[in-house]
């Protein structure tokens, strides 16, 4: 049984008198254990689409099975049990508690959980061993680099042991090198076996995912291997963005490539 199925997902936003598509009959399926990038440019769907796998909205039309279970027409709240128990968010600017530890912000999911303080605190320290943050666990987040707090975002969003790790722009932030850094992360937890669905504007981002699906104007245009995906799209952005990409891929030479 797929984690994702989407079946003829249509999503249509009303502005006044006026219907705006945004997705066009969509049909995605990923498998457990995947890690899959959604690329597009700006107004390609991508955002709309992440919003309801994420369950954070519902489609217009169409059927959407989250495990199995058709998640198309939940009420509010039983969206909100669905997002608390299968996936774990990642977001672009880490939205992390200020005046908050570390392990109190990866803490966090598990209070919703009703989870005991002993519990939980030994969920999180583990969490955060596994984002390599262990010796900054006491550290709140303005005493952390931009990687670090985006590691405490990870670390919260697996705390849960979700189904789905859903990350949006996660490098988005970052300067080159952290980004960096945060794409082997991804890997290393793949490879540890976490499904992973990341949403990003950057075709060499794209580059490093086994598999890409590539959406314009709220359509799939292209499911395939990362790589090839991400040249279609870095051609049709245009000679400068094409040869970012080829740059991007020519540091990879000679280098272990995930």
């Amino acid at each position: 049984m797929a984690l994702i199925e989407l079946e003829k997902i249509v999503k249509t936003y009303e502005l006044g008198h006026q219907k705006v598509p945004a997705l066009r009959s969509i049909d995605v399926r990923i498998e457990r254990n995947e890690f899959v990038a959604i690329v597009g440019q700006s107004g390609s769907g991508k955002s709309t689409l992440m919003n309801i796998v994420g369950c954070l909205d519902v489609p217009t039309s169409g059927r959407y099975r989250l495990s199995g279970r058709d998640v198309s027409d939940l009420s509010d709240d039983e969206l909100a049990d669905v997002r608390n128990l299968e996936i774990g968010f990642v977001f672009q600017s880490f939205q992390l508690l200020p005046r908050a530890t570390a392990l109190e912000n990866v803490e966090l999911p598990l209070i919703y959980r009703g989870v005991s303080r002993k519990e939980r605190r030994e969920q999180a320290e583990h969490a955060l061993d596994l984002v390599q943050l262990s010796d900054r666990m006491t550290h709140r987040p303005a005493e952390l680099s931009g990687g670090q707090r985006q590691r405490v975002a990870i670390a919260r969003a697996l705390v849960t042991q979700p189904s789905l790790l859903l990350a949006d722009e996660p490098t988005g932030n970052l300067d080159s090198k952290t980004g960096e850094e945060i794409v082997w992360l991804f890997h290393e937890l793949h490879e540890k076996g976490n499904t992973i669905l990341l949403v990003t504007h950057e075709p060499k981002l794209a580059a490093r995912c086994p598999r890409a699906v590539r959406l314009v104007d709220g359509v799939v245009v292209a499911d395939g291997k990362g790589r090839e995906v991400a040249l279609a799209n870095a051609e049709a952005l245009g000679a400068e963005t094409l040869a970012a990409f080829n740059a991007a891929q020519a540091a990879q030479t000679g280098r272990r490539v995930p």
